[in-house]
């Protein structure tokens, strides 16, 4: 069993090693083109106010699948902010950053939290099984496309920055930061939490008991194929090519779904600028020093008010 299982995994490294020398990072960039002139037709479903954050529940239109829904945070009195365009994990959905977009908007930023296709409420809904390869790459695709018109919705307000548009993304959305970091220079400066350099990485590494099954009941041909499609949306084609855009990586010691070769792997694979950071927590990184490292890293990126000491408020640990 070993033997055809490292046999396997030499002919996966074989592909992607031929889709690395064949597939130029101007080729990827392609699979991400939209008509960045369309109407975002942004449409408003509720908004609340309190102590000093507007929240408002927006969606707006995908220019692949539907509409996109979304939370829009921002601070109360009118300024001109900074943007951050967040993206959760896969299996998560907006609300993830949510309070931590609310400590933002009281530093002076506006935050915009997308839903990907997959968790989105009928009927935009779109969630494609693992047996459709094609059908994953091309809601992966999707996805980053509707974060980039997320940028195009926090440059088109006159309360932002244009040139001070940041992007956090975890997991999932690490993968996602990473594509943007290369394709979009928009994108001023990307932290990658709780990522991973490829799809392979994960699904034949893993002992989570989801990924197992996924090996057990796959063969050999399907997973092949599987490899093949979905290459073109691994991180690690795109993060060599994210300068001048500086990157914060947050890693996760214990970690649950991946080793650390491929975080290593995955960081090393980075152009500089970039920072590398580990955490004694799992992969939901809920550590309270990477909320803190990331806001000030941001901060220094992005020119907001610190976060820290509206956090220590909030606790009720200020002096």
């Amino acid at each position: 069993m070993k033997t055809i299982l490292l046999l396997f995994l030499l002919t996966v490294a074989s592909c992607e090693l031929v889709f690395s020398q064949d597939t130029s990072i101007n080729e990827l960039r392609k699979m991400f083109d939209y008509d960045q002139k369309a109407p975002l037709d942004v449409k408003e479903l509720g908004f609340s106010d309190s102590d000093g954050v507007r929240i408002h529940d927006i969606n707006y239109a995908s220019p692949k699948f539907g509409r996109v829904t979304a939370y829009l945070v921002e601070p109360s009195v009118k300024g001109k902010y900074a943007g951050l365009v967040f993206g959760h994990w896969g299996y998560g959905n907006r609300t993830e950053f949510l309070s931590e977009a609310i400590l933002y908007a009281r530093a002076g930023v506006v935050s915009l939290l997308i839903d990907y296709p997959w968790v989105r409420p009928a009927p935009w809904r779109r969630n494609e099984p693992g047996e459709k390869p094609e059908a994953v790459r091309d809601n992966y695709a999707a996805t980053v496309i509707d974060l980039r018109r997320g940028i195009d919705l926090l440059q088109a307000r006159s309360d932002v920055d244009p040139n001070r548009i940041a992007y956090v993304g975890h997991s999932t959305g690490a993968q996602w930061g990473a594509i943007l970091s290369a394709i979009d220079k928009r994108v001023k400066a990307a932290v990658l939490m709780g990522g991973i350099p490829t799809e392979a990485s994960i699904l034949l590494e893993s002992d989570d008991p989801e990924f197992v099954d996924f090996r057990k009941n796959t063969s050999k041909e399907q997973l092949d194929k599987y490899f093949k499609t979905i290459g073109v949306m691994d991180a690690i084609n795109y993060v060599p090519y994210a300068a001048p855009t500086p990157l914060l990586f947050q890693f996760a010691r214990y970690e649950r779904y991946f080793n650390e070769a491929a975080m290593l792997k995955y960081a090393r694979a980075a152009s500089e600028p970039k920072i590398v950071e580990w955490y004694d927590t799992g992969h939901d990184l809920n550590d309270l020093q990477a909320l803190v490292d990331r806001s000030n890293w941001l901060q220094k990126q992005m020119g907001f008010k610190p976060v820290v000491p509206i956090l220590q408020k909030k606790l009720g640990t200020t002096k």
